[in-house]
């Protein structure tokens, strides 16, 4: 077993300590001695002996002295770059992204953009382990380091009990522990939504708020919660499904089996459909060479045409930018958040789909409400839901 694996996982009270000391620097950064000491209510002795400990088994090393204005600097102690390493793997409608971090949180290296598409069979999970295995396979580190792999997982996804309800559910077993078993490292699934709000939440634009709601459009439509500083998962980790509220009387047919899904009218998939719908009505788009010759059009294709000031593409962007509005407002008003971000493939089109989104909201909601919430973009962009995904591999080895 991997020496940190082995030193937290011996079920004694002292390493259950050493969990909350390496959770604690993990969402708080570098710390002194005094401050662990308070936050895991222990005596500093004691707290001393154990950081001691943790230095000489390479978990835990010091970074300076902390300024201080007067007295002795105290010394600050943080983890140690290079005794664990995660795997992050992002899957999107049309590529895989996979990236590695070090203990640190630092990026190591990364893939964006493989090749896939995600169908709900056999044939899809078989070509993603095959891509996480040649990433893996290409690494130069100490892969016995490699301590989690976090996989995100659009649909309904437990995370506690690794079962994927939406993707891949073809056996009894829960899809974690399939992974697991084919990939030969320790593997934990979530919702992609949630890993990307905790992404921002930790690393992207979120600075002191501790009330916010990520808005994921990209294929689908979903919301991540954070109350008070926290994940929200609900009671089976199934939050967040605000694409699949019902809000039309379209006839749709959504993935989900339902009709008139706020996702039928309000996603990328349905901008795409509606698109396709225009593109053979005989409308004019700077993709329509790529229709004509039958090529796959993807959301990327989309999200570039529209910033290439493609007309047709920036209509029904922003059609979809009033109607997320319109619906957001609802949301506002439940939770009264610090802030709101817009994030997933179609913010990346900026101004073009975040207009009508903000227009709507304050022509929808309750002033007084609307007034404090911050709305805004991912600031991790394209990056999101790689990097929200490195820190959640991170986080549930030590969250426990």
């Amino acid at each position: 077993m991997n020496k940190l694996l082995f030193e937290i996982e011996k079920g004694t009270k002292e390493a259950l300590i050493k969990k909350k000391i390496i959770l604690y620097v993990i969402q708080n950064g570098d710390s002194a001695i005094a401050e662990l000491a308070k936050a895991i209510d222990l005596s500093v002795p004691t707290t001393t002996k154990i950081i001691n400990d943790m230095c000489a088994n390479g978990s835990i090393e010091e970074y300076g002295k902390l300024e201080t204005s007067s007295g002795r600097p105290p010394s600050l102690y943080g983890l140690s770059p290079d005794a664990a390493y995660f795997i992050g793997v992002d899957i999107k409608q049309f590529g895989v992204n996979i990236a590695l971090i070090n203990f640190k949180g630092d990026m190591m290296d990364s893939l964006m953009d493989v090749p896939y598409v995600l169908k709900n069979s056999p044939e899809a999970l078989d070509k993603l382990v095959v891509i996480i295995r040649e990433f893996i396979d290409k690494l130069t580190i100490d892969k016995t380091k490699i301590l989690n792999i976090a996989i995100n997982i659009s649909g309904r996804v437990n995370s506690e009990s690794g079962y994927s309800y939406s993707l891949f559910y073809f056996e009894e077993r829960p899809l974690a522990d399939i992974l697991c078993e084919r990939l030969g490292y320790r593997v934990t699934i979530d919702n992609d939504t949630r890993a990307m709000t905790y992404g921002e939440y930790v690393a992207g634009r979120v600075t002191k708020e501790k009330d916010v709601i990520f808005v994921n459009i990209s294929w689908g439509l979903a919301i991540g919660i954070i109350i008070d500083g926290n994940i929200y998962r609900g009671k089976s980790g199934f939050s967040g499904e605000f694409g699949h509220v019902h809000s039309f009387d379209n006839e749709l047919l959504c993935h989900c089996g339902k009709k008139g899904c706020l996702e039928t009218e309000v996603s990328g998939s349905a901008m795409h459909r509606r698109l396709m719908e225009r593109l053979q009505e005989g409308a004019s788009s700077l993709l329509s060479k790529k229709f004509a010759k039958n090529e796959q059009i993807t959301m990327n294709d989309i999200v570039q045409a529209v910033n290439k000031e493609d007309v047709l593409c920036i209509d029904l962007v922003e059609d979809v930018g009033r109607k997320l509005g319109e619906h957001l407002a609802g949301i506002i008003n439940i939770f009264n958040p610090e802030m709101v971000i817009i994030g997933g493939t179609l913010s990346l089109t900026g101004d073009y789909i975040m207009q009508p989104i903000v227009t709507s909201i304050r022509k929808y909601s309750l002033n007084l409400v609307n007034k404090d919430s911050v709305i805004t973009t991912a600031k991790l962009k394209e990056k999101t839901g790689i990097i929200g995904a490195c820190m959640i591999s991170r986080l549930r080895i030590f969250e426990n």
